[in-house]
């Protein structure tokens, strides 16, 4: 058996979903009032001072912070269901290709679990993601574990697969992000070019 190690936004997708969600999940009172901390992470951000991990650590924290996991998942149940618009069309291709060899498919993403799960859920592939952390019965707008970028990736991956268990290792990615996820596959796929 083979498995296959997909990247989600910009990969699978044609848009970053995480940004959607955040305008769809957080009140709109929550994003007037944390603008002003956000906006200089903001600036830091467009002028590539900080990264897209550090930047989507600051707005989870904000925008989830307090909240109740059954209301947010909730919303994420339902943007998953839009989430199919969006795929781009050699994300189906070969997604399905994977499937009908019987490969096992998982999706790595620093996106969240809110939507990832019932997506994935829907389209019978395993998931390693950016997991809300919930604390007595409230989100705390933090990840547990951390987010889930760059060589967590593969270190998730690594910790959950035994990669030599496999006949082959297939990954695909868009960013600098998904290096080190590349790096661990025999065939490696880079803005749908084949690198490997």
């Amino acid at each position: 058996m083979n498995i296959a190690l997909f990247d989600f936004d910009g990969t699978i997708t044609e848009i970053d979903t995480y940004t959607p969600f955040i305008y769809l999940s957080v009140p709109r009172w929550r994003i007037i009032v944390c603008y002003p901390f956000l906006l200089p992470f903001i600036i830091l951000y467009k002028f590539k001072l900080i990264g897209a991990s550090k930047i989507r650590t600051v707005i989870t924290r904000l925008g989830f912070w307090n909240r109740q996991p059954d209301e947010v998942f909730a919303q994420g149940k339902e943007y998953a269901l839009t989430l199919n618009s969006v795929m781009r069309a050699e994300a189906k291709k070969r997604l399905e290709w994977h499937k009908k060899q019987g490969d096992l498919i998982v999706i790595v993403s620093a996106s969240l679990d809110a939507y990832l799960i019932p997506w994935c859920e829907q389209h019978g592939y395993q998931l390693i993601c950016a997991n809300l952390e919930i604390q007595k019965g409230r989100l705390t707008g933090r990840y547990l574990g951390g987010d889930c970028s760059a060589e967590v990736k593969a270190q998730r991956v690594e910790q959950k697969h035994s990669l030599n268990d496999f006949d082959k290792v297939y990954a695909y990615g868009d960013t600098e992000e998904d290096s080190q996820l590349i790096a661990l596959a025999d065939e490696a796929y880079f803005c749908w070019e084949k690198v490997s």
